[in-house]
């Protein structure tokens, strides 16, 4: 099944600043692209786990804390962050 991927407005907030930031702002697209198809898909294979159902995951040139919600098909990005 396939899960709604959903950013709260702190990580979007980041997510604009990263990109407004960028030298190549097509990367940070492409990126952020590649973690909702990924994370749609099967979220619990992805990253590793840190706190309870919170994850993290390296994806350059962005990483990502998620949480995901299993019994409502949910996952919520909780922070984005630039990785070199």
């Amino acid at each position: 099944m396939i899960f709604t991927v959903t950013w709260s407005a702190a990580a979007v907030q980041m997510l604009a600043d990263i990109w407004n930031k960028a030298t190549d702002r097509n990367a940070i697209t492409v990126a952020t692209n590649e973690i909702d198809a990924e994370l749609r898909i099967d979220p619990d294979t992805v990253g590793h786990a840190t706190v309870g159902a919170i994850r993290e995951w390296i994806h350059r040139p962005l990483g990502v804390e998620f949480e995901v919600i299993e019994p409502d098909r949910i996952v919520n990005v909780l922070s984005v962050w630039p990785v070199p």
